[in-house]
């Protein structure tokens, strides 16, 4: 078992940054590939980045690739969303998720344990 927090979110004018965090609980960090996912009100939910538990490979989705950056600190448990250019259409609830080692994946239904959410908003 895992258990996964997020923090960082905030509102934020159109074009600034931010960067989220997830840190982990309750089992060894570097077992698991990591994900960040988005929904927004009246959305499905959408994959936005991922990366595999060494940081090795990394996966992005089409809306927000250049703009984007996921990482990962193993000796912290902890892995980042580093948001960048930011639009009024990132503004979503932002879920990360762990899920077994093995290449990126952007497949929700990869991942075994998710967190609470943060809050992203972005004023136009």
């Amino acid at each position: 078992q895992v258990q996964l927090v997020e923090s960082g979110g905030g509102l934020v004018q159109a074009g600034g940054s931010l960067r989220i965090s997830c840190t982990a609980s309750g089992s060894t960090f570097s077992r698991y590939n990591m994900g960040w996912f988005r929904q927004a009100p009246g959305k499905e939910r959408e994959a936005v980045a991922a990366i595999s538990w060494g940081g090795a490979t990394t996966a992005y989705g089409e809306s927000v690739k250049g703009r984007f950056t996921v990482s990962r600190d193993n000796a912290k448990n902890t892995v980042y969303l580093q948001m960048n250019s930011l639009k009024p259409e990132d503004t979503a609830v932002y879920y990360c998720a762990a899920g077994p080692r093995g290449t990126a994946t952007m497949t929700g239904g990869r991942y075994d344990y998710w967190g609470q959410g943060t809050q992203v908003t972005v004023s136009s």
